[in-house]
């Protein structure tokens, strides 16, 4: 198993459908604002639906502090549109079928089953300035990311 995406390295770009079916690429987001990219396993899970609703509740904040989130899962485009609707998710959501993202992360798998909950903040050049893994403690990916994504707020010379 390769060494999974690290703090200083450059974020694998991707392009991959959104809830809307709408194709949304990486590269593409950056520039403008840093982007808070969160793997979560599944849809409509206790964990899952807790964390995507933590982001939901901050989605203003991170949007005022030059922040973009994005959620990536391998449930479909159709799923993501309804788990955004049911939750009132103001944010991206894309469909990572066949997990190809996930695995150029290098997002681990707990017990070799269950998809891995890893949050990403990636500054407007593409750089990994952050990386949480942790499938329990929900609250600490919302908290540590809002936290880098000021900090970068506060640094970032336009």
């Amino acid at each position: 198993m390769a060494r999974g995406i690290q703090v200083g390295d450059t974020a694998p770009d991707f392009t991959l459908p959104s809830q809307t079916g709408d194709p949304v690429r990486l590269y593409d987001r950056l520039g403008e604002r840093t982007v808070v990219l969160y793997f979560y396993p599944k849809d409509d899970t206790p964990g899952c639906t807790a964390e995507a609703c933590a982001f939901r509740d901050s989605h203003e904040v991170f949007a005022d502090a030059g922040a973009e989130v994005i959620g990536v899962s391998s449930d479909s485009a159709d799923r993501h549109a309804a788990f955004a609707e049911r939750h009132r998710l103001p944010f991206t959501l894309v469909s990572d079928r066949g997990s190809k993202v996930r695995k150029s992360y290098g997002v681990p798998s707990v017990l070799g089953l269950l998809p891995g909950r890893v949050t990403y903040v990636i500054d407007r050049q593409g750089t990994v300035r952050h990386v949480f893994n942790s499938m329990t403690v929900i609250d600490k990916h919302v908290e540590e990311a809002l936290e880098v994504v000021r900090s970068l707020q506060d640094g970032q010379t336009d």
